[in-house]
């Protein structure tokens, strides 16, 4: 359609141009027979050389000007011409799936059908396409399970939100660890006009598990068959996107395009872009049956109820069945039985502009579908090399996806003015607790980070692992930032069992520590290692915020409360299996103490045994944990029995307590009111305490601390007098709390406090 109206416009402008270029070069002509302000003629008479007005610049001018005249009328001659070609070529409807035509409007005009593509059976009617609605929900579908499609689908969503106008509706066929990890992290993104619905994966394996599959996605890479059947059946239409998609363009745009679907038109597609299904790759290379060059399955737009009404999931599965019996199995999944389906009924598909599709797999014509950066709306990565592929402006996409890839998660929290969203309880909850502050008092920004609701990625990485079936593993819990993540080879050699860690971070610094464990040998040969990544937001580190999150998602019975920046001695992890035991955890609510020592040496001689400890701590290459600046911190621990011990002892709470306990996984979070630096460890014990645990110290373990540069944290806690009083008052009423929910056996901390 638009490429008709095109076509009418250069009509016009043909005619225009033939009325007034005539008029143009007269008026030209005329001027030029002027010279100091009288007419000159030009009769060949006046052009002999014994003319008084001769000069051989004058007959250069003249010669110049006689051939601009010719130029002019043969340009004219040839507006005439395409003026009546245009008017012998009135415009007709066109129907069939094989007339195609092509304007630059809707791709780049190529003549073998690819860079455009334009499907005859488009309404000829010259005008605007129906607009979608401002608050129109666009509904979109994905495919996604693991860990590593969790972080595309990120990306994704990302480049969606950064271009939407629209209200949106993701509809995830996700497995049970996309599901936890996509979950939590749109619960904690909390975008405005945003619904999520997940849809179990597992479930519908078996619909397309008789399916043989030779494509890197498995059996997830067939489940797009299956939508008609998946998704609610009252949903009419759906974008239906891969996870290595990149937007470059509002998606309402595509939307739009169901608009012109005419017929029995129930499918739009891009046509394939390299040579898979012409079968001439290799010798003897036999894809599945294609109508031409094929469809990529990238992005598909779906006429749900259609479909169902022609009874699709009968369609697909005898064309499968049938061509199962010479092909024997898929190579590209769905898109090898989607094109089989196509073949018999050509009818079926809207054939969409390549630039809603423009794939980047090694030997494609990708570079036929724009001409322009304006030209581009969808990027594809439909290769196992992802952005390794070959192409001339790879450079170029490979910026566009890293902009996204590393976008600020944060700032796409925006508002769709003048649509109304549905009610999300969570939000209503948060604001309702930040409106109760008072944004007047001096300490409103740490109460107001109690609140503040972090966007958080579970499983950044792979992971897997199972506890052992004695019910005695131990996860060691810890939490850093971008400036300790050298410790974390050093924890993996030191520590042999499960680790969960949260890792405060922004999108930027996610992508570096994503290529930093991806270089490391150590700890991509860890699977047990979970990293949790919680986005950045607000002025202030939130410890423990950063320590819950870890601890919500330890696998084992018990965990071990650590710090990223100490070494746990070799043999620790069977060591507190051991102790478990003997201390009957189980069963008991005890707390057990890994005593913390310290070096002021970054490289250290690390001691293979208690012994070899206690020697360090006589010559002094070592001492114990902040004896120098915080002795009241590990002081309860009793160093001095501990050289001597060789069983476990108890030792009571005292203020400002805090050492690094193994307790049950059923232990009470941190208090998240205390960010940054300060109490943060100490409000934990004094916790475990009020509910009775005991504390034991276990003789023969220990922990070091290594050094580092300060945290700016403490930074700002030495040197701002403000920072030191709001963390006063944050005790202050941290005591009041526990008061309230302990009562008299509360009264201690009061008083030990006034006392210290």
């Amino acid at each position: 359609m638009l490429g008709i109206c095109r076509g009418r416009r250069k009509f016009l402008a043909a005619s225009l141009t033939l009325l007034c270029i005539p008029a143009v070069t007269w008026l030209y002509l005329f001027a030029g027979n002027f010279e100091d302000g009288k007419p000159v003629s030009l009769s060949p008479l006046e052009s002999q050389p014994h003319s008084p007005r001769y000069t051989a610049s004058s007959q250069r001018e003249r010669e110049s000007l006689e051939v601009r005249v010719r130029e002019v009328e043969e340009e004219n001659r040839a507006l005439r011409r395409q003026l009546s070609l245009a008017q012998g070529r009135a415009p007709a409807p066109r129907r069939g799936n094989h007339s195609k035509t092509y304007s630059m409007e809707e791709g780049t005009g190529d003549s073998e059908n690819l860079r455009a593509g334009i499907v005859a059976g488009n309404s000829s009617e010259c005008g605007q396409q129906p607009a979608v609605e401002k608050c129109e929900t666009i509904h979109v579908a994905i495919v996604c399970a693991g860990y590593n499609a969790s972080r595309d689908v990120v990306t994704l969503v990302k480049s969606v939100l950064f271009h939407r106008r629209n209200p949106l509706h993701f509809h995830l066929i996700a497995d049970s660890i996309a599901e936890q990890i996509l979950a939590t992290l749109f619960q904690t993104w909390m975008v405005p006009a945003v619904r999520v619905d997940f849809y179990n994966a597992d479930e519908l394996k078996s619909e397309v598990s008789w399916i043989p599959n030779k494509h890197y996605s498995g059996i997830y890479g067939l489940m797009k068959l299956v939508l008609t059947k998946t998704l609610p059946a009252n949903l009419e239409r759906v974008i239906v996107l891969d996870t290595d998609i990149t937007f470059a363009t509002d998606i309402a745009e595509l939307w739009a395009v169901f608009h012109k679907f005419k017929g029995q038109q129930v499918l739009g597609l891009v046509e394939n872009q390299s040579d898979w299904y012409l079968g001439n790759l290799w010798k003897n290379h036999r894809p599945w049956p294609a109508l031409g060059r094929g469809y990529n399955t990238g992005v598909i737009l779906l006429l749900l109820d259609k479909l169902r009404k022609m009874k699709w999931e009968q369609m697909w599965r005898l064309t499968a069945e049938r061509e199962l019996m010479g092909m024997l199995s898929t190579s590209l999944a769905d898109q090898d039985i989607f094109n089989a389906v196509i073949k018999q009924n050509p009818f079926l598909v809207y054939q969409l502009p390549c630039f809603w599709n423009v794939q980047l797999s090694d030997h494609t014509r990708s570079e036929q579908c724009y001409r322009d950066v304006s030209d581009l709306k969808v990027i594809h990565w439909n290769s196992p090399k992802k952005l390794r592929v070959k192409n001339k402006h790879v450079e170029f996409f490979r910026n566009l996806y890293l902009t996204f890839l590393e976008y600020d998660g944060n700032l796409l929290r925006r508002e769709l003015f003048g649509c109304p969203s549905e009610a999300d309880v969570n939000s209503e909850n948060l604001q309702k607790q930040l409106s109760e502050l008072d944004e007047d008092d001096l300490c409103y920004e740490f109460r107001r980070e109690r609140f503040t609701v972090h966007r958080t990625h579970l499983y950044f990485l792979h992971y897997e692992y199972e506890p052992a079936s004695d019910n005695t593993d131990v996860t060691l819990v810890a939490q850093l930032s971008m400036d300790r993540l050298q410790m974390l080879e050093a924890i993996c050699k030191h520590w042999e069992g499960p680790v969960s860690l949260a890792l405060y971070l922004s999108d930027a610094e996610a992508q570096q520590f994503l290529r930093y464990a991806q270089g490391s040998e150590v700890l991509m040969s860890r699977h047990n290692v979970a990293y949790h990544v919680v986005y950045k937001e607000g002025q202030f580190y939130p410890v423990n915020l950063l320590r819950n999150v870890a601890m919500k998602h330890v696998g084992t019975p018990y965990m071990f409360l650590s710090d990223i920046d100490f070494l746990p001695m070799y043999g620790l992890y069977e060591y507190l299996r051991k102790s478990v035991i003997q201390l009957d955890l189980a069963n008991t609510k005890k707390a057990m103490i890994v005593p913390a020592f310290e070096t002021l040496r970054y490289r250290l001689s690390f001691p293979k045994s208690k012994a070899e400890l206690l020697s360090m701590l006589d010559m002094g290459t070592l001492f114990t944990f902040r004896y120098h600046v915080w002795t009241k911190g590990h002081a309860p621990t009793n160093f001095a029995k501990w050289r001597t011990a060789t069983t476990p002892y108890r030792v009571e709470w005292e203020a400002d307590f805090e050492p690094y306990v193994v307790v049950r996984r059923d232990c009470p979070e941190y208090d998240r009111r205390f960010v940054g630096f300060g109490w943060n460890k100490v409000a934990h014990i004094m916790e475990l305490d009020a509910q009775e645990y005991e504390f034991i110290v276990l003789p023969n373990a220990y922990m070091i601390h290594m050094p580092h540069a300060p945290s700016f944290d403490i930074t700002k806690f030495r040197s701002n007098k403000q920072y030191r009083i709001c963390l006063k008052t944050l005790k202050e009423e941290f005591q009041q709390d526990m008061s309230r929910r302990y009562g008299f056996a509360a009264l201690k901390y009061l008083t030990a406090e006034n006392n210290s």
